[in-house]
């Protein structure tokens, strides 16, 4: 019962902390439930929670995961995979060689290997925290890409390193034969076994929903959600890696939906659900490592005893040299990678200086960098303690809250002076893409001249008139767009004046629908106070309305855009005529 009492707190305390954070803009929200967790288990009889780097792993990383698996972009993941990759597996190598040796110079107590140990713990950055930091401070979106390739794919070579590390350091024993041989077992299994798990559930899914259509929604997106469990599971038990199972499922599930267009309740459902999960699990985990900070710091702290200061030097020494290292590995073998990117138009943003310490501060180490020092063994093969076992689970908390603090304070700093980078392209390219949805939309209201010739006169004309009023209501929508994506003669020659009046008159006449919109909600619940309708029929007409609602909301947000550039250009034309 504990157990359970336990995880409806931290659940709450979840949802608490991100209320909070809407208060408290300033500050990261990871922070936020760091401080949190820290605080609440910080009294005697406060919250204490025995750790279990297994079960977290199983519990919260494949979810998350699997989930920014489904959601990042393909299409920009696969153009930028050298530097993912380079990324990926080549600065976790040079992470674990160089850090490793400077951990063992700068701490002579703590043995090579398990200084090897240490520098594998830290040197994957964590998908989760690096999504929560970076996501809304503006990061340009190609280099966000990158970075959450590059920590969904170094869990893999980073516990990959830490396990032989951690076998070095049991037995003397090390071969770099078995660490390549495991570790192409271990990436490309778990990724294959995610990819069969994915595509077979995708299989499964679309026989059964084929036949029974979204009766079976609610089914499906609870199938879905376990997914990732049983992806990570079947990877750990075969000895591939459960992490890249997990993402791999995310990813190949993501390819098989693109023709699942017509399942409307479902796909409602799936983003509801996984919009709540995220939201839990992130909140869990770093509510999680902030209720390990005391125990962790106090029981180093103590060890150290008059000279408790000099671990906390260590701790923001090594902290320094892995973002040191990690912007020469930038600098040195992945600003080539990006420059070619950029110049073959797979990256919009240019390499510069400035983006590369952006993207160095972006390493940010989390809940799995902390879940893989406390898997270190507590004994050695010959019976003797695992050495530095405490100043090691330190050391890598440390590194968390160091990188942590710096990427919270440095990152919106910097990104400020990032150059603007003009429209980005995803925004164009949905603005195209809404073009041609409303022209194919107009375009099949067109009849031919068999249809025209075999129709009721009397439903043509009531056909031609709705097609009308329907085709005006697109055409109006098309217009509504900023200018690159007009395609009529009178949409090009019209004066930027009378551009912007038009903009402005569909603003209002959107929040005039809105407003009305709203007006009938509120009706609806009126007549249910009155017991004129049951609740069934109020949730379903309420529901019809928070629809037309969202779809209103965003068409709204698109013609406030539309109605400010063209405002912009009216202005400039102003300005332009009266110079001359």
């Amino acid at each position: 019962m504990h157990t359970v009492e336990t995880v409806l707190v931290v659940l709450m305390l979840g949802a608490i902390t991100g209320i909070v954070a809407r208060y408290m803009r300033g500050i990261p929200l990871p922070l936020i439930q760091i401080a949190l967790g820290a605080a609440v288990s910080l009294p005697q009889r406060g919250l204490h929670i025995a750790f279990d780097p297994e079960l977290f792993l199983l519990l919260f990383i494949p979810p998350l995961l699997f989930s920014d698996g489904r959601r990042i972009p393909k299409r920009e993941f696969f153009a930028l995979y050298k530097p993912i990759l380079l990324l990926s597996l080549g600065l976790v190598l040079f992470t674990v060689i160089g850090l490793g040796y400077v951990v063992n110079w700068l701490i002579p107590s703590i043995p090579l290997s398990v200084a090897f140990a240490l520098a594998a713990v830290v040197s994957p950055t964590d998908a989760v925290a690096v999504s929560a930091i970076t996501r809304n401070l503006g990061m340009p979106s190609h280099t966000l890409h990158v970075l959450e390739g590059e920590s969904m794919l170094n869990d893999a070579s980073g516990l990959v390193a830490l396990k032989f590390a951690v076998a070095a350091a049991l037995t003397g024993a090390f071969s770099w034969t078995e660490v390549a041989r495991d570790f192409m077992w271990i990436a490309i299994g778990g990724l294959g076994i995610g990819a069969l798990l994915g595509w077979g559930f995708s299989v499964a899914r679309d026989r059964v929903t084929r036949r029974l259509g979204d009766l079976a929604a609610t089914q499906m997106v609870l199938l879905l959600w376990l997914l990732p469990f049983l992806a990570y599971i079947v990877g750990e038990r075969i000895g591939v890696s459960g992490i890249l199972a997990a993402v791999a499922a995310g990813v190949t599930t993501n390819f098989t939906e693109l023709n699942r267009s017509n399942f409307v309740a479902e796909r409602m459902q799936s983003q509801g659900t996984w919009t709540i999960i995220e939201a839990a699990f992130n909140g869990a985990i770093f509510l999680l490592l902030g209720l390990q900070l005391p125990t962790v710091i106090g029981v180093t702290l103590e060890e150290a005893g008059a000279h408790w200061w000099l671990p906390i030097v260590y701790a923001a020494c090594i902290s320094i040299a892995l973002l040191l290292l990690r912007w020469i590995w930038l600098t040195l073998g992945v600003q080539g990678s990006l420059l070619r990117a950029h110049l073959e138009g797979k990256m919009t943003e240019r390499p510069s200086r400035l983006l590369t310490v952006v993207s160095t501060l972006a390493g940010i180490r989390g809940a799995v960098t902390l879940a893989a020092a406390l898997s270190l063994p507590l004994m050695l093969n010959d019976g003797q303690p695992f050495p530095a076992r405490n100043l090691v689970i330190f050391l890598a908390t440390g590194t968390i809250l160091f990188t942590l603090v710096v990427g919270s304070i440095g990152l919106p700093l910097l990104l400020r002076r990032l150059p603007h980078q003009g429209v980005p392209s995803v925004v164009t390219e949905e603005r195209n893409a809404r073009v041609a949805a409303f022209k194919a939309a107009i375009a099949s209201m067109v009849l031919d001249k068999d249809q025209v010739q075999s129709a009721d006169p009397h439903w043509l004309a009531e056909y031609q008139e709705s097609a009308g009023l329907l085709t005006q209501e697109y055409r109006r929508r098309i217009d509504m767009l900023l200018p690159e994506a007009m395609d009529t003669v009178e949409a090009q020659a019209e004066s930027p004046e009378v551009t912007r009046r038009r903009h402005e008159r569909y603003v209002v006449e959107m929040e005039l629908r809105l407003r009305a919109l709203r007006v009938e909600r509120d009706a609806l619940y009126a007549e249910r106070q009155k017991q004129h309708i049951n609740d069934e029929s109020l949730r379903k007409l309420v529901s019809e309305l928070d629809l037309s609602e969202v779809a209103m909301t965003r068409r709204l947000a698109m013609a406030r855009e539309a109605a400010a550039v063209s405002a912009e250009a009216a202005a400039s034309d102003q300005e332009t005529d009266a110079d001359s």
